[in-house]
């Protein structure tokens, strides 16, 4: 076609109201974000994602607190509000959280708040209300989330997990945001949160786990909870269990302790269509998926339990889906990396190019 067709089939289609396609060189382009946690003063890691050249630095923004320059132990140090319109963040060893604009240009600091508590590890939000997991305190708190994205803090939210150095791993709102849910490593417990009208929590529901060393989790679309144990990092061990939430908090087990095959499961992200569930295994440097029943099922799609490999002693953590869910990425501070895979069928996973160089320190990943 020539360059006059080309410039008098756009002006037709903007005339008649229709938009022009966009241009190649932007389709599918996303942004993948991670955090130095640098003790030294933490930093917002920012890569543009394209289909085919994979992810390119696109810089960094100060955070405006430290990190602890060492592994958190959680899930959801960084988060993304929906419509990625904010970004969120830990601040470990300032015990602070950040929240940035984000722009296609990029991402602006607008707040840096302290967390209510000691050693913020993972994030949660559920319209206007945000809510912390403080690790060094073993507690929650909660935030309203103004118009212009900046938190107050919301009064009477501070509530304390099952007890003293339970080692929290992640908070999060349920799918219809009436309960929270805290994975507890250390005691080998979930707690849960049932939250009223005005966003605030009431007493913990203590939960035991299914299986040794509850992490990450995630939920199916029937809304059922599929949490990630790690066995304490025993080889072959970890599991993944699903279990449904009762209306006062307590759990039903669906799946017990379904085993991954594979060492140190900790984390979980399910695909877009919530059926399927993608755990990491650091002491695997594997990824297993598994397939989700409305009964609560779990079914591994590998008979080997490997999905995909990130590579040798990469020991992969963090783990996050694009919002179209076609791309999934995992960050490995082992060896600096973050792999990227495309999914086909929402299930299988296909190496596509990531990013190498990154600091031992990063912790969180967040993408769209």
């Amino acid at each position: 076609m020539t360059q006059l067709r080309k410039l008098l089939l756009s002006l037709f289609l903007s005339m008649c109201g229709f938009a022009a396609p966009a241009m190649a060189g932007n389709y599918g382009m996303g942004q993948v974000f991670t955090m130095t946690n640098a003790a030294s003063g933490n930093e917002i890691l920012i890569f543009n994602h394209h289909p085919q050249q994979g992810l390119v630095g696109a810089g960094s923004v100060a955070t405006g607190g430290d990190g602890t320059g060492a592994g958190l132990g959680n899930q959801g140090g960084v988060i993304l509000s929906k419509h990625h319109r904010w970004l969120y963040a830990v601040n470990a060893g300032s015990d602070s959280i950040s929240v940035f604009r984000v722009r296609k240009g990029g991402l602006t600091l607008i707040d840096t708040i302290g967390s209510d508590g000691s050693q913020p590890v993972s994030l949660t939000w559920q319209d206007n209300l945000l809510y912390v997991l403080n690790a060094g305190s073993d507690s929650i708190a909660g935030f309203t989330i103004n118009g212009d994205g900046t938190l107050n803090p919301l009064a009477g939210s501070v509530r304390a997990l099952s007890g003293g150095g339970t080692g929290p791993a992640q908070i999060s709102f349920t799918p219809w945001g009436d309960a929270l849910v805290v994975t507890e490593k250390a005691t080998n417990r979930i707690t849960t949160f049932l939250v009223d009208e005005d966003g605030l929590p009431g007493p913990a529901v203590v939960n035991d786990s299914a299986g040794p060393t509850p992490f990450g989790f995630d939920f199916d679309r029937y809304g059922h909870l599929l949490v990630s144990e790690a066995a304490g990092g025993a080889p072959d061990a970890s599991s993944l269990s699903s279990y449904e939430i009762q209306e006062d908090g307590t759990l039903v087990v669906l799946a017990s302790a379904v085993p991954t095959t594979e060492t140190a499961a900790c984390w979980v992200e399910m695909s877009r269509n919530g059926r399927y569930a993608f755990t990491t295994s650091a002491g695997s440097s594997s990824i297993s998926a598994f397939e989700t029943g409305r009964d609560g099922s779990l079914m591994l799609t590998t008979e080997d339990g490997v999905a995909a490999s990130t590579g040798a002693g990469s020991a992969p953590i963090d783990l996050a889906l694009s919002t179209r869910g076609n791309y999934l990425f995992s960050l490995s501070a082992a060896d600096g990396t973050i792999a990227a895979f495309r999914l086909v069928g929402n299930r299988e996973l296909v190496p596509v190019p990531g990013v190498t160089g990154l600091p031992g320190t990063v912790n969180g990943l967040a993408a769209y």
